[in-house]
């Protein structure tokens, strides 16, 4: 089964393979040939996300899946949210974002923060919905060389390394990706084993 992940971020690519069954071939944007940016126009993760699928869906008449993930910040009112990727503009600068996070947070005592990725599916005409979160905190300072995004500032809890420390193999067990993912694949390998 062909399954199309409307990204075209090589690094959630990467960091979702493992995950995937062998029966789904799992392919990406620049595989179809689409080469634009979809717009991610909505005021939600769960609008931005089905706004992805129904693109591909309806551009190629293909399943597809497309996530959305937010970085929310309790003492800044849920920010940067559904704006994480364009927090400090619209190139998404991971470095100018994370900057711009600690700045905001300066002087702040709660650093407590959680990620959320809510994926949209779309098959065989209808849409599914699947999200995971983790809890953690904001650091004082950028740590580690892994990952992407705002894993160098985030600390999830119970651990005393941000997601840019930890290896790969233990952010794929506990990251809200993974989780959401992991919602997904199950409900993947349902529909296969049932037909």
């Amino acid at each position: 089964m062909k399954l199309v992940f409307a990204t075209h971020n090589p690094n959630k690519l990467k960091e979702v393979q493992p995950l995937v069954p062998s029966q789904i071939e799992l392919i990406n944007l620049e595989t179809i040939g689409c080469t634009k940016d979809i717009p991610e126009t909505a005021t939600t993760l769960e609008g931005n996300a089905k706004l992805k699928a129904d693109f591909v869906t309806n551009n190629y008449d293909l399943s597809c899946f497309a996530d959305d993930t937010g970085l929310l910040v309790n003492s800044l009112n849920g920010e940067p949210g559904v704006y994480s990727a364009r927090y400090a503009g619209p190139n998404n600068d991971s470095n100018a974002n994370m900057d711009k996070l600690l700045t905001n947070l300066n002087g702040k005592k709660d650093r407590s923060a959680h990620f959320k990725t809510v994926i949209a599916l779309n098959l065989k005409g209808k849409t599914h919905i699947f999200e995971g979160k983790i809890e953690g905190i904001i650091t004082e300072t950028k740590r580690g060389e892994n990952g992407f995004g705002y894993d160098p500032i985030f600390q999830p809890n119970g651990y005393s390394k941000t997601f840019a420390e930890l290896p790969l193999s233990i952010k794929n067990e506990i990251s809200h990706r993974a989780q959401a993912f992991k919602k997904l694949i199950a409900y993947l390998n349902n529909i296969h084993v049932t037909g």
